[in-house]
């Protein structure tokens, strides 16, 4: 999950739940996944990524997932449900339309924006 980057992956009886942290593209939340009940991964916005001062890309780049990237991890990774979170619009630079946009082009699969508070 990237060289500090921390995830977790919570089982019960009926239920199986991985969680990434700020981490970039990681085979590791595939294999813990596995056709999990419930992912939940950190996102940034390819629209803002593409106005973000070069600095702030390598930054992206270095420590982040795209949508595009987290499309095509979870396509591997097989979830029930894909919940995106911890979500980076560079500095505003885009916004959460461009977000289901970038990924309903890359990600087939069931998937929401969350919200602080919602319930899935």
């Amino acid at each position: 999950m990237g060289d500090r980057a921390l995830g977790y992956r919570f089982q019960i009886p009926d239920r199986t739940i991985v969680i990434s942290g700020d981490t970039r593209p990681s085979d590791a939340v595939v294999e813990q996944c596995n056709g999990c009940d419930v992912m939940i991964h950190e996102v940034y916005t390819e629209a803002g990524y593409a106005k973000a001062p070069p600095e702030w890309q390598r930054l992206r780049r270095a420590y982040h997932t795209s949508s595009r990237q987290l499309g095509e991890l979870a396509t591997r990774a097989r979830p029930g449900l894909l919940i995106l979170y911890h979500q980076s619009y560079q500095f505003n630079l885009s916004n959460e339309e461009d977000l289901i946009r970038e990924m309903r082009a890359v990600y087939q699969g069931r998937f929401v924006s969350g919200h602080d508070l919602d319930v899935y």
